[in-house]
């Protein structure tokens, strides 16, 4: 399972010009699902991304994660994640989780982060989305679950 995470102000996803989600102060996080991801990649996930510790303490050191500051978290399925760009110039996507498990262990994760009590909004699985982050730093950071990188 790979991961985008981004400090934000705020961020939204839009979808046929409907919002479906939106946050403030918090975490916007792109999640791909890689074939032979399992549920402990996603509890690892929503372990590892809601204790990050990125946001700025009273002496501006990046101490403090989401539980600290009261943040929100806005998730995206993004397959394009597992996007691999080393041959051609066309990307190939086969290294990426089929839908039906690809949305399983997405949605298992969103439930994991919010089971922790952080407030989760999401995007539409499957569907083109518009979305808006506002990263604050910039702040980005890039996790695997297979810790790759």
């Amino acid at each position: 399972m790979r991961a985008v995470v981004q400090r934000v102000t705020r961020s939204q996803v839009l979808v046929d010009g409907e919002v479906t989600g939106e946050i403030n102060r918090g975490l916007m996080v792109l999640l791909g699902v890689e074939e032979g991801d399992s549920d402990a990649d996603a509890d690892y996930m929503a372990e590892k991304i809601t204790g990050l510790r990125i946001f700025e303490d009273a002496e501006g050191k990046m101490n403090l994660s989401l539980f600290d500051v009261g943040g929100e978290m806005l998730v995206v399925s993004q397959f394009t994640l597992l996007g691999d760009c080393r041959k051609g110039k066309r990307p190939s996507f086969t290294c990426a989780a089929k839908p039906e498990e690809a949305d399983r262990l997405y949605r298992r994760f969103v439930e994991a982060c919010r089971n922790k009590g952080i407030h989760t909004e999401e995007g539409v699985f499957r569907a083109e989305m518009l979305v808006r982050i506002e990263n604050h730093g910039p702040v980005t950071l890039i996790l695997d679950s297979r810790k790759l990188f």
